[in-house]
């Protein structure tokens, strides 16, 4: 099993978690060591169960952070070199890997390579480095400004990019999440990746890929995973319609995708509406955390999603600041009102850990309604009938009346939840759920 395998990140996205400026500093402002905060909250992430930590970005940038304007300096609102490596060895001591967001797609208007393009036009050694349309603008981000589109035809962006890579993997960083990745050509992630595998074969390079062949992107551009965002609106979509049928549909396609790669499951992250938000009725969190938990997959949790942090994305400026919050400088001052989700995690994430094989795990539904939903979930083929399958079984009940779900007949033990167990089904009382194990644990 590759250690990525084993991974549960706790995913942050720093300039709002360290309550960071919302533009760059001036060039002679001295830096802010705000990635130290950091450090107070790796021993909170392992007592929720993960062992992996996801920022967002950390290097130098005139606003978000995904306006990149130097992939090999740390933004100064955040800290130094010194800062991120610190951080990083303080992980790697407590058994956490560092995964960081690697912004490859476009760069920031300030970026030398454009503002020299800017200045010198086609005379410019990095001409070939963005796109110039006939109306003599440069090719942007999904029609925003600031985020300058990169050539991925051009040798020279590859070299760049792969240069980036292995300077922090040098540093000791675990892999990549590849923002925008369903914007690049799979041809050029090969190039890149094959050269950042040939020094390290260990790291884990996960794209941001919204919809579109999963399995393919995976295999053509030499990545190990991508963002399941077809669960994710699967999850949030079927709990609030109370329609399960749309969840099963979703769970046959993520079986298919099982046989290839391992894709990374989230509820949240930096660029949705928080769970706790999305979900019309406030019992169907405890749903969505089962089913993350319990289906194959890499999963992460968004910082304050374990908490039940409200926030609301907008489609305006500033529309992402209710889900990218400032946090205080140590768990101790948390509310207490996200306490019992947080133990919910915990949870939920010791099950996962005690049955590592759920990270490939095939789903099977047994029964299935609208409100009603049963499930096993196997390390073997998804019909269970591998010799020596290890096996485990959920019931998910979304009606205010008790239900009675079927499964398949077994020696079952309650694992989690509340519910009655018999040998071949499950009583669920209203809004409930349970999970059934043949084993203890």
């Amino acid at each position: 099993m590759h250690w990525s395998e084993h991974a549960i990140w706790w995913h942050v996205y720093p300039l709002g978690f360290t309550g960071a400026e919302s533009e760059a500093l001036e060039p002679s402002a001295p830096a802010v060591p705000r990635l130290a905060r950091l450090s107070g909250w790796l021993e909170y992430l392992r007592g929720l169960g993960c062992n992996g930590l996801a920022l967002g970005p950390v290097f130098a940038s005139e606003t978000h952070g995904y306006d990149t304007v130097d992939h090999l300096r740390v933004d100064s609102r955040l800290g130094t070199e010194d800062d991120l490596r610190r951080l990083v060895d303080e992980a790697s001591a407590q058994g956490v890997r560092v995964l960081l967001d690697g912004v490859f797609n476009h760069v920031g208007r300030g970026h030398p390579a454009f503002a020299d393009v800017l200045a010198h036009g086609d005379a410019s050694p990095y001409a070939s480095w963005f796109h110039r349309e006939p109306d003599g603008k440069y090719r942007t981000f999904e029609g925003h400004h600031q985020l300058v589109a990169l050539n991925h035809d051009e040798p020279a962006v590859a070299d760049y990019v792969t240069e980036a890579m292995t300077y922090w993997l040098e540093r000791g960083i675990a892999g990549w999440r590849l923002d925008a990745a369903y914007q690049v050509p799979v041809a050029f992630w090969r190039t890149v990746t094959d050269r950042v595998r040939a020094r390290f074969p260990e790291a884990w390079l996960v794209g941001e890929v919204i919809h579109g062949d999963y399995a393919g992107f995976v295999k053509a551009g030499g990545l190990d995973s991508v963002t399941q965002y077809e669960l994710w609106k699967a999850l949030w979509s079927s709990l609030n319609d109370r329609n399960f049928y749309e969840l099963s549909w979703s769970l046959d396609r993520h079986n298919a995708l099982l046989e290839t790669f391992a894709p990374q499951t989230f509820l949240g992250n930096h660029d949705v509406t928080r769970i706790a938000s999305k979900l019309t009725d406030p019992r169907h969190l405890e749903h969505a955390l089962v089913l993350l938990f319990t289906l194959g997959g890499v999963p992460s949790v968004y910082a304050g999603d374990e908490q039940a942090f409200q926030g609301v994305k907008e489609d305006r400026a500033g529309g992402d600041d209710a889900v990218r919050p400032a946090f205080p400088d140590d768990p101790a001052e948390l509310a207490p009102y996200g306490a019992p989700v947080y133990r919910l995690h915990q949870l939920l994430i010791g099950l996962r850990r005690r049955h590592p094989w759920l990270v490939r795990a095939r789903t099977s539904v047994t029964e299935l309604s609208n409100t009603s939903l049963a499930y096993t979930v196997t390390d073997g083929p998804a019909d269970g009938a591998a010799d020596g399958a290890r096996t485990l079984a959920v019931a998910l009940n979304l009606a205010d009346e008790p239900a009675d779900l079927s499964l398949p007949s077994g020696a079952w033990q309650q694992l989690a939840g509340s519910g009655s167990v018999r040998a071949d089904g499950v009583g669920l009382p209203g809004a409930g759920w349970i999970v059934v194990g043949t084993e203890p644990g």
